[in-house]
């Protein structure tokens, strides 16, 4: 090296500055629950919503207003909280969050009407965002030989909350007779957490800064620009965010059109048995850590495709339709998992960040394919939105595909040198003993 060259400066979005958290403890299961229990303030309300409309004398699509004001607070919150996470103190977030849900949860089932609803719906939507702070704080404590394994165990988390929620919340609405008290139950949940959380959390996620809240979400643009990993693991995310949307919003028309004629609770038990899918995608955590992300998203989106071919090709059959669920749900939680492993590589100074952009980037691939799917759905039935559902994956296939590096030639003989061992006379090594070959030096590299 040359002494007459200024050193480089030290780049604070790499792995080594990630690794210092791997020394301390993370309390997974207790991320876990947390992640559930506030992710459930999300979708919770969605099969509440006829009651909900009886109560507040008002029509159903009147009541209907809550679930889309749920999606549009989380991502506000995703927007405006998350990147906090980066320079804030962690306790004094987490128990503030905690509180304006825990609050705005009460205030919701005292509502008097609709409108009452929908605001506080609104906002204690986009407080209760703990899941993307949450999810980032495990995986830098976890450390690069096991941020797969962690990240995958607190997605499971978030995949049961959401799932079970549906049920949890249909069920204690049935047995008391009002859809307030499910709101109650909830918030009497999420201030629990006010007790256990912010004691299991670091005080902070990174090195403290002097980054103003402008700046914070001012350089979320830059990080996208910066960061190659983050470029592609949005926009995976994003396509098969919105094949899983176009399947699950028309999944309800199709059961209840003929020949299968369900009614509306048959959606809702598609959550349940999709559990298996949900509780099998957990190892994708480890096969991340093993394998890598680019492995695993290829397998992700191979079960997601293969799901939607099954539930095409077999419209009528109940069972391939669950079968079809299942492999979707597999393959799209698996990408997940590998996605945000792969981002959560690029450094514990901007973990929460990036975890912004790539969350944000999802729920737009989502409400395409939402959009997408309603819309096709109605023009031309359920083999066009599968079409198009299928669309948006080969999409992701091909993201995929042109994110992997060739090998270059001479780093592949190389290591092909390295490897393999040599019997040539070497006087540092003993008499009779066998060494690799150390690989010559190149004069250049292809």
């Amino acid at each position: 090296m040359d002494p007459r060259r200024p050193a480089a400066p030290p780049v604070p979005t790499t792995e080594p500055a990630a690794s210092s958290e791997a020394a301390r403890p993370v309390n997974v299961p207790l991320l876990a629950v947390a992640g559930a229990v506030t992710v459930a303030n999300i979708y919770f309300p969605q099969p509440l919503l006829a009651a909900v409309a009886r109560g507040l004398d008002v029509s159903e699509r009147t009541a209907g207003l809550v679930a889309p004001a749920a999606q549009i607070g989380y991502a506000l919150g995703i927007l405006l909280l998350v990147p906090l996470a980066d320079t804030a103190r962690l306790r004094r977030l987490t128990s503030v969050l905690l509180a304006l849900t825990s609050g705005a949860l009460l205030l919701a089932a005292a509502a008097p009407g609709v409108v009452t609803l929908t605001l506080a719906t609104l906002a204690l939507s986009t407080t209760t965002v703990l899941p993307q702070i949450l999810t980032p704080v495990a995986a830098v404590l976890a450390g690069p030989g096991r941020r797969g394994r962690v990240v995958g165990l607190v997605g499971l988390g978030l995949t049961l909350g959401s799932t079970l929620s549906r049920t949890v919340s249909g069920a204690v609405t049935d047995a008391s007779g009002s859809w307030r008290v499910a709101y109650v139950v909830a918030a009497v949940a999420t201030a629990a957490l006010l007790c256990v959380l912010p004691r299991g959390l670091p005080e902070r996620l990174g090195v403290p800064g002097r980054t103003s809240y402008g700046a914070l979400l001012a350089g979320l643009p830059g990080l996208l620009a910066a960061h190659r990993e983050l470029r592609v693991a949005a926009l995976l995310g994003a396509s098969v965010f919105a094949a899983f949307s176009v399947f699950w919003t028309v999944l309800a028309f199709h059961l209840a059109a003929p020949p299968l004629g369900y009614g509306p609770g048959a959606a809702g038990l598609f959550g349940v048995l999709t559990l298996p899918a949900a509780l099998l995608s957990a190892t994708a955590g480890p096969l991340t850590d093993r394998y890598g992300a680019p492995v695993v998203s290829a397998v992700g989106l191979a079960s997601a495709g293969l799901g939607l071919g099954v539930a095409g090709l077999a419209p009528g059959s109940p069972a391939a339709l669950v079968a079809g669920a299942n492999l979707l749900v597999a393959g799209v939680s698996s990408c997940q998992v590998a996605n945000q492993a792969r981002i959560f590589g690029i450094g514990a100074a901007v973990a929460a960040r990036v975890n912004t952009v790539f969350m944000l980037a999802t729920f737009g691939g989502g409400a395409l394919g939402s959009l997408a799917g309603s819309w096709l759905y109605a023009e031309h039935g359920w083999p066009a939105a599968l079409l198009a559902a299928g669309v948006f994956v080969a999409v992701g296939g091909l993201v995929a595909a042109s994110s992997v590096r060739p090998v270059r030639p001479v780093r592949l003989v190389r290591a092909v040198r390295a490897t393999v061992p040599s019997c040539v006379p070497d006087g540092t090594r003993e008499a009779g003993g066998v060494s690799a070959r150390a690989p010559r030096r190149e004069s250049h590299e292809a």
